[in-house]
């Protein structure tokens, strides 16, 4: 059997990211850029107030006491106007939050440290304004430049751009992002003793669960799903599914059962038969079974039809992939390190354990959720960590840390 890192680098050394194409930002939301991003301007693009208030120059305020210094409001600036003055000394001009400085003002006092009592932009200007402290060069104003300069690199190819991207995008002006096109993943499920879920139980059936786990985790991996339905245990089945996969012109095939060594497990021999295999065991629990290789030079991954071995195999093996078809730079998940609140054991395989994590004192304690059965879906709902067993460790005592993925 494959160590599973043996496993995972072989089937990301299958598949490289697909066609790149250009959409509206609009249309951008959570997808892979294909290029680098540099900012097409400077950010702010000019200096502005960041509270209302009046602009002034800072020089003037020198002699602010608390008798208070006195100065000539001449002009009243909105956002979104262009003002169309100097400031000479002595001279103040009302400002709106994100508006313009005037030339000559390099400063803003806020409407609070004045003696202004009404702040209705209806309101007819004071005169004159009375302002009691010293106020720097500088307060109150977002320069221009200040967050991002011209030029500059802000986002990196294979980012999978995020709510606060797009915003950023819109503020630089780009209206069209080249992205990685979305993955089209083909999914089938295997068995005769399987029935759609809207459909009235029979003796000996099993509702057919993994097409509905598998295709969320597909979406939410960033791909697209086709779903081919449920092959019967036959090989010519398996095989018009897989070809219906073919013409559709799929990026990657997933199937889930039928990949064992069972009588009736058919899909690992129309693989063999009508494409590569290049391995079938992994040296894991849950999920040992699992057939990868091509069908038609297309890339395939047949997951165990046991629940839980579906779902931990499509995290071990297939998520990653899809990013990597995606044009993601890196989704490999993120490990943290927890203490075990009991005693765990293992088969001595890499054993990926369903856990519920709680912080206590600052520390993050980890408990199974039942057992460990590979058909307990609940404990798997119960779950929010995977607890990652070495392969070779057979039994981990309470009290010592072990890596865990979020869910």
């Amino acid at each position: 059997m494959l160590t599973v890192v043996e496993a995972r680098n072989r089937i990301l050394a299958m598949v490289q990211p697909v066609s790149r194409e250009v959409l509206r930002l609009a249309d951008c939301s959570k997808r892979i850029l294909s290029v680098d991003i540099a900012a097409t301007s400077d950010l702010p693009l000019f200096d502005n107030s960041s509270m209302d208030g009046f602009a002034i120059r800072s020089d003037d305020t020198g002699a602010a006491t608390r008798a208070g210094l006195k100065l000539r409001v001449v002009a009243d600036i909105k956002a979104g106007e262009q003002p169309n003055l100097a400031l000479h000394e002595g001279e103040a001009a009302r400002i709106m939050t994100g508006a313009p400085l005037p030339s000559g003002a390099d400063a803003v006092i806020p409407i609070e440290d004045t003696d202004v009592q009404d702040w209705n932009t209806d309101s007819v200007l004071p005169e004159f304004i009375s302002i009691h402290k010293k106020v720097a060069v500088g307060e109150y104003v977002r320069p221009r430049g200040l967050d991002v300069r011209q030029g500059q690199p802000v986002l990196q190819k294979g980012t999978r751009l995020k709510p606060q991207d797009i915003g950023l995008l819109a503020m630089l002006g780009i209206s069209q992002v080249q992205v990685h096109g979305k993955p089209r993943i083909a999914l089938l499920s295997s068995g005769d003793e399987l029935l759609e879920v809207d459909a009235p139980l029979e003796s000996g059936k099993i509702r057919d669960s993994n097409s509905y786990t598998l295709a969320a985790l597909v979406e939410d991996s960033g791909g697209e799903i086709l779903r081919l339905g449920v092959a019967k245990d036959s090989k010519r089945s398996v095989e018009n599914l897989l070809d219906k996969a073919i013409e559709q012109k799929v990026d990657l095939i997933l199937s889930s059962a039928g990949v064992s060594v069972g009588a009736f497990d058919y899909v690992r021999e129309v693989l063999e038969s009508k494409g590569e295999l290049d391995f079938w065991r992994v040296n894991m629990r849950p999920g040992k079974p699992i057939a990868v290789g091509r069908y038609r030079q297309i890339p395939f991954i047949g997951l165990p039809g046991n629940p839980v071995s579906a779902f931990v195999g499509f995290e071990v093996f297939v998520r990653e992939a899809i990013g990597q078809l995606a044009g993601l730079a890196t989704s490999e998940r993120p490990r943290i390190r927890v203490k075990l609140s009991e005693e765990v054991h293992s088969d001595g395989r890499e054993s990926y354990l369903r856990a519920l994590l709680q912080e206590h004192d600052g520390v993050m304690l980890a408990k199974l959720t039942g057992h460990q059965g590979s058909g307990n879906l609940l404990s798997l709902v119960q779950a929010n960590a995977l607890l990652i067993i070495p392969a070779g460790v057979k039994c981990v005592p309470a009290g010592q840390e072990v890596e865990a993925w979020l869910l």
